[in-house]
């Protein structure tokens, strides 16, 4: 029986860190929002909540640091959407409880409460990945590639939640409550969901990560983010007279769908261009280490990544007649 790989305790210490820093932040402003008798109720009522989450938190951390030096990202989807899960939670009563006390104006709470959120989550998503600790990615820039595109998850993440602080924070003009209603729970399941399946291309792949494969969450959040939320902005600018509609954002959202759009013809391109018969080997993702190095077909003018995988394609057509063979 192969024994467990050890845990890597600083990113146990430090995600669980972050994680109960952030749900200790959310119970204050609970029990803030609370007076009286009820403000008793609310912070023993957290406190219960707050050691269960504990006692969950300390098994599934572990296992999270246990495959932080590994391939899988398994743990590390479910750590976060237990997080989120709760997380989310809280925040609704928060914002429940700004909604219903409207002499509550203290802006500087609610921008802190923005803050705070657009801190944790993306820290504890970069956390989880664990760029650093992939010593299997060998290539210094096959790991800087794979670092840009989590980082264009990192920016998702800081839309989605200021498109969320619109809800919150200080507005002139309030908002019908199926829109508010609407937009909150279509957040929620935006962070609860993206972030995991961006874990799962790393995971799916396994130690022969390649970032050219990683092409279903950009063409998620291309649709439920930089579409879906630009409409969501204008919107509100247009019909509800909403001038706290970040115009940096709405930027970012047009610039991400020049880029993505021009990144998948590209990559289009790159798949015509390839040998024939050679697209069903683009879905393949396990490539034997000790690979033998073949050239390409004379006539074709491809890329380094074309090139691997014309490799991978010829190795394991070797690999096909062999077993034939035996």
């Amino acid at each position: 029986m192969v024994p467990p790989p050890p845990t890597n305790k600083p990113h146990v210490c430090l995600s669980t860190i972050i994680i109960m820093s952030s749900m200790a932040l959310m119970d204050a402003y609970l029990v803030e929002q609370n007076h009286g008798p009820r403000k008793i109720g609310i912070c023993i009522m957290v406190t219960v909540g707050e050691l269960c989450f504990l006692i969950v938190l300390r098994y599934v951390a572990v296992w999270v640091g246990a495959e932080v030096r590994t391939a899988k990202r398994g743990y590390a989807m479910i750590l976060w959407f237990l997080y989120i899960f709760v997380l989310e939670i809280k925040v609704y009563f928060v914002y429940q409880n700004y909604k219903a006390d409207r002499k509550s104006l203290d802006a500087l709470a609610r921008k802190a409460l923005t803050l705070l959120l657009s801190i944790c989550i993306p820290v504890l998503f970069v956390i989880l990945v664990a760029i650093d600790h992939m010593d299997y990615v060998k290539a210094f820039k096959k790991k800087e590639e794979i670092r840009n595109r989590l980082f264009w998850v990192v920016v998702d993440l800081l839309d989605v939640l200021d498109i969320q602080a619109n809800l919150w924070e200080p507005q002139k003009k309030g908002l019908p409550l199926w829109v508010e209603g609407l937009m909150f729970f279509y957040c929620y399941i935006l962070l609860l969901v993206l972030p995991c399946v961006s874990l799962s291309e790393i995971s799916m792949q396994g130690i022969n990560i390649s970032p050219h494969k990683m092409m279903l969450y950009p063409i998620l959040s291309l649709v439920t983010i930089n579409i879906v939320t630009l409409f969501i902005r204008g919107g509100n600018m247009l019909l509800y007279k909403d001038n706290r509609v970040s115009g940096i954002l709405m930027a970012k959202n047009i610039l991400a769908l020049v880029l993505k759009t021009c990144s998948f013809v590209q990559y289009r391109k790159q798949l015509q261009s390839a040998p024939p018969g050679f697209g069903v080997e683009l879905q393949k993702n396990s490539v034997p280490s000790g690979r033998s190095v073949q050239t390409a077909p004379q006539g074709h003018n491809i890329s380094d990544e074309t090139m691997w995988m014309y490799e991978t394609y010829c190795h394991l057509n070797e690999k096909y007649k062999w077993s034939i063979m035996e």
